[in-house]
């Protein structure tokens, strides 16, 4: 048992003294939502070689299994996103009812138009009309199973590109995805969204067709109330400014979702805040700045990670612990005082502002809140202790 209730009044007595709001901040936090990703569950590896793992999940249903573990723990996971064709299955209706059976619902469907031959040289923006319909007809696909299955977000990363200069018209290009993104948001329902995500190289190296925020929001635009852009931590050049990318989406109502990962040097879905935690103090902390302002947000917090070498939901169970506790720090930030710096323009104390809230130890004010909603204090040993990783190796020979 964690003996954490003198350290809770401690921080608690500090925070008020700022005129920090706790309980508004503990309400927060207890209806804060992460959605794990399926691919996260299963085996998985680099472009050289899959990695296996003894136990790891075979099928959408034992995905479903370890991602109802992570929200069993953690007690902020119910929606597990779905990819397809990787996560097909026969009858939906009975996956839903199977999923809800666990405690969990099927989350974002994210459509692949990466795998097949026919993409090789780009599915919405081909040349040959033939495959920009294939393309557009298995988003319909994913936009009808995300019907069947209540989900609202269809999350598009989309690989297309170029390897070589003059492969292909840049404009053109353009034109036809486009054309091709306006037939698959006539498809939603008016509840839905879709999710464009952006990336700025790999797996094409001299162009990708989305390749930054500016070129998702230019196409979110274009497509209406139903398209929004999804910001992936891992899909940015070295030392770009994220947060600043997270202020402006959302002060032009575009930022639809996050895919939480780490880079260390390209999109290497490494353990969410495992590289660079004040980066995701600081995108927190745009997103709790324009909460506070009053700004309208409906913002999807997903996971995007493939866990090569730690024990699948160890990391994932790391992941979503990192990620409650920065939005916790953030959430203390003396916002007062640091908007009176910024007025006075006193940059050595508005930056230790926010350096104070990234510094302070939040999980007294964590443990609180887990023991409120019921769940384990220390997710991680709480797994590590619960005999489901010898279990599921008997089980998934």
């Amino acid at each position: 048992m964690i003996d954490y209730e003198k350290r809770y009044e401690i921080l608690r007595n500090m925070l008020e003294d700022e005129g920090i709001d706790v309980e508004g901040v503990e309400r927060k936090l207890k209806n804060f939502r992460v959605e794990t990703p399926s691919w996260g569950y299963a085996d998985s590896g680099t472009r050289f070689a899959v990695f296996k793992q003894k136990g790891s999940a075979r099928n959408v249903k034992e995905k479903l299994q370890d991602a109802a573990m992570v929200h069993k723990l953690t007690g902020i996971c119910p929606t597990v996103a779905l990819h397809i064709p990787w996560d097909m299955y026969d009858d939906w209706d009975e996956l839903l009812k199977y999923a809800e059976s666990l405690g969990v619902k099927p989350g974002a469907i994210n459509p692949n138009l990466f795998q097949d031959d026919d993409y090789k040289l780009g599915s919405l923006t081909h040349v040959d009309k033939k495959v920009r319909e294939k393309a557009i007809n298995h988003i319909k696909e994913c936009i009808e199973i995300a019907k069947r299955l209540g989900s609202k977000d269809i999350s598009l990363w989309l690989a297309d590109g170029t390897n070589h200069p003059g492969q292909d018209d840049f404009r053109k290009r353009k034109h036809r995805l486009e054309e091709s993104l306006g037939e698959v948001c006539s498809y939603l329902n008016s509840d839905m969204r879709l999710l464009i995500e952006y990336k700025f190289f790999e797996p094409t190296f001299y162009h990708t067709d989305i390749p930054d925020w500016g070129t998702a929001m230019i196409l979110s635009r274009k497509l209406g109330d139903r398209a929004y852009v999804l910001v992936d931590l891992g899909h940015h050049p070295l030392g770009t400014n994220i947060e600043q990318i997270v202020a402006i989406l959302v002060d032009e109502g575009k930022l639809g979702g996050f895919h939480f990962n780490n880079k260390k040097y390209a999109d290497d879905d490494l353990t969410t805040g495992s590289i660079n935690p004040y980066e995701l103090f600081l995108i927190f902390n745009e997103l709790v700045s324009a909460e506070e302002d009053g700004l309208k947000m409906n913002i999807a917090y997903m996971i995007d990670e493939s866990h090569n070498l730690k024990n699948k939901i160890e990391e994932m169970i790391q992941s979503v612990e990192n990620i409650f506790k920065t939005y916790a720090k953030a959430l203390i930030v003396n916002r007062k005082l640091l908007r009176n710096y910024q007025e006075e323009c006193d940059i050595v104390m508005a930056e230790n502002t926010l350096v104070k809230a990234f510094d302070t130890d939040v999980m007294p004010l964590i443990y609180k809140v887990r023991e409120e909603m019921g769940v384990p204090l220390d997710p991680l040993k709480a797994f590590r202790e619960s005999g489901y990783v010898e279990k599921v190796v008997k089980e998934r020979v």
